[in-house]
This record gives C-alpha cells, sequence and structure tokens, in this order.
C-alpha cells in the first residue's frame, strides 16, 4: 500500500507546451516508486487519456466555483476520501519532484506528529519530453543547479502533511493566488509545525506562460484570486515562508535564526495566531501593524482595481 498520496488539479492537455510539462511532471513523481500513488483530479481536457496512459489514477468529479474552477476543499476530501495514504502532497501540476521528498517526508515524520512541509521552487525553462528513468535525477539535477534560478519565497508548489490535518479547508479556487498562503497561516494558527524544506526537497517548476487563464493575465489579476483572499479572512493572513515555525537545516527540524526583525514580525502576528473572534484578530493586528495594515488597503485598492481592468466588472 502506497504511503504518500501525490495529488493535482492540472490544467487542460491541450496546449503542446503545458501537455508536455506536465506530462514530465507526472512521470518524476511515478518514478519515486510504490510508496507513492498518483492522482489527477478535474475533468480537464485530456485528463483522463494522460492518466490512463501514464498509469496514474484520476478523479473527474470535483466541486467547481462559479467560474468553472477546481475547488481546493474538494481536491482536497475527494482524495482523502479514495485514497488510504498515511501523508497527502498536492503539487502543483508542473513541478518535478526528487527521491529527496520521501527521504524528508521520513526524515520528519519521526520528529513530528502534525506537520506542513513547503518549501522554495527552482524555475526553469523546459521544452521538450525528459528522458525520467531510475538515474534520472543526477544529471538533471547538475543542469538545474546550472540553468535554473530560484524562485522568492512568496509563494508554494507543494504540501505534505498526515491525511489528518487540513480538513476544515475553505472553498478556495485551484491555481489563483492566496490559498497557498492560507495553509501557512493556518498551520501556525492551529499549532501545525510549519516547516520550511527548501534546503530539502528539490522542487523543480517548468517555465510557462499564463495562456491557460482568462485573457492571459497572471493569476493575481483574476477575480477569483481576490475571492480567495476574502475567504483567507484578508490580506493578513497571506503567510510566507517568512513566517514559518520551523526549518530543515542539514536533516535536522530547527527554529527560524532568531534576529530583532523576526521578533517584530512576530509580534506583530501574534493577534492573528491567538486572539479570537476574527475581528479582533484583526482590529489587534491593525494596531500593531499600522504601516503594514495601511500598506495592505492600498494592494487591496490596487487588485481590485486591475481585476476590474481585467474583467470590465465594477
Amino acid at each position: 500500500m502506497a504511503r504518500i498520496a501525490i495529488f493535482t488539479s492540472p490544467k487542460p492537455f491541450l496546449d503542446p507546451h503545458i501537455k508536455t510539462i506536465q506530462r514530465n511532471a507526472i512521470q518524476s513523481w511515478k518514478a519515486l516508486g510504490e510508496s507513492v500513488e498518483i492522482w489527477l483530479v478535474g475533468e480537464e481536457a485530456g485528463l483522463e487519456d494522460t492518466a490512463r496512459d501514464l498509469g496514474v489514477n484520476f478523479i473527474l468529479d470535483v466541486e467547481r466555483n462559479s467560474y468553472g474552477t477546481p475547488r481546493i476543499d474538494s481536491i482536497f476530501n475527494t482524495v482523502r476520501s479514495k485514497s488510504s495514504a498515511e501523508f497527502c502532497c498536492y503539487v502543483n501540476s508542473d513541478i518535478l519532484l526528487f527521491p529527496d521528498m520521501i527521504e524528508t517526508i521520513e526524515l520528519v515524520r519521526q520528529k513530528k506528529e502534525r506537520f506542513l512541509l513547503v518549501g522554495q521552487r527552482w524555475d526553469m525553462n523546459v521544452k521538450d519530453n525528459l528522458n525520467i528513468n531510475e538515474n534520472w535525477p543526477s544529471g538533471f539535477l547538475e543542469r538545474v543547479f546550472k540553468e535554473g534560478k530560484m524562485h522568492a519565497p512568496a509563494g508554494s508548489d507543494y504540501f505534505i502533511f498526515p491525511r489528518d490535518c487540513f480538513t476544515d479547508i475553505p472553498p478556495f479556487s485551484v491555481g489563483r493566488a492566496g490559498w497557498d498562503n492560507w495553509m501557512i497561516f493556518h498551520a501556525r494558527q492551529t499549532g501545525i509545525a510549519c516547516i520550511n524544506a527548501t534546503n530539502a526537497i528539490t522542487a523543480v517548476h517548468q517555465n510557462h506562460d499564463f495562456s491557460h487563464l482568462p485573457q492571459g493575465r497572471i493569476h493575481r489579476k483574476q477575480p477569483e484570486s481576490l475571492e480567495n483572499m476574502i475567504l483567507a479572512g484578508g490580506r493578513s493572513n497571506m503567510f510566507t515562508l517568512a513566517e514559518v515555525s520551523h526549518k530543515i537545516v542539514d536533516a535536522q527540524i530547527v527554529r527560524p535564526v532568531f534576529s530583532r526583525h523576526r521578533l517584530i514580525r512576530e509580534i506583530g502576528i501574534f493577534p492573528l495566531l491567538h486572539f479570537k473572534p476574527a475581528w479582533l484578530a484583526q482590529a489587534a493586528y491593525s494596531i500593531l501593524n499600522p504601516r503594514r495594515a495601511a500598506a495592505d488597503r492600498k494592494k487591496d485598492q490596487k487588485m481590485k482595481a486591475e481585476i476590474t481592468k481585467t474583467t470590465g466588472e465594477a
């Protein structure tokens, strides 16, 4: 029986480049061996044919929002209902994974009962089908470290956690901004060890354009991203890797290095993590962080203006 369920909600397999990089990603997950099982979730064009061709599981029935986009809560819960794997790994459909992910899960499970593994990715241009076999990581990773670029720690492309965590996810839209930040926030708020695994898990993003999104606009300019942020409780809850509680260094789970900046940030987010109800947490946060709160309001206004320009909706 597989111990890790790797799952994703792919983009349609219509654009030749998107099709290539998604097949590369899925095959890299398959190469991790018998400890993993793979699930493709959704009704996007080519999904079922690709799943059958590559010999992986698929789920066609998933709840969607009013725009027709699959919902994160439905994706997570549906896979959990179909799989008996001990650990879940949601990963974006263009991300290549390597054996160090399996090794890292084994390391963390011995130390933490409830955890969330997140981390930075490498960005790299991949145009062709990769020759993914038993020995492919060594040569390919040399190319990654030479040609690739480490992405900024603002977004996350994989989330690994025990199956009994994250059972109450809001109805976020997949592939849009905000829900990944909420995962980190929710882990911190509920006492789940939120671990930056950048130094332990190699994740490679195969670069692509945004032609699969409405009007080809980046996800931050889509109305569903604004809805995601509202569902998450506002911009103040948009946590990044700067707010994790732990990180992995030299195969050890440690606390982030203490610094003045870290202390100030932890004081600033204290109400968000510990105050109830939400309105009180937000009020206390605004009092402790007046400049950041004002900046957040300006960002919200800018985001709404960009979305209105994108969609033509008021």
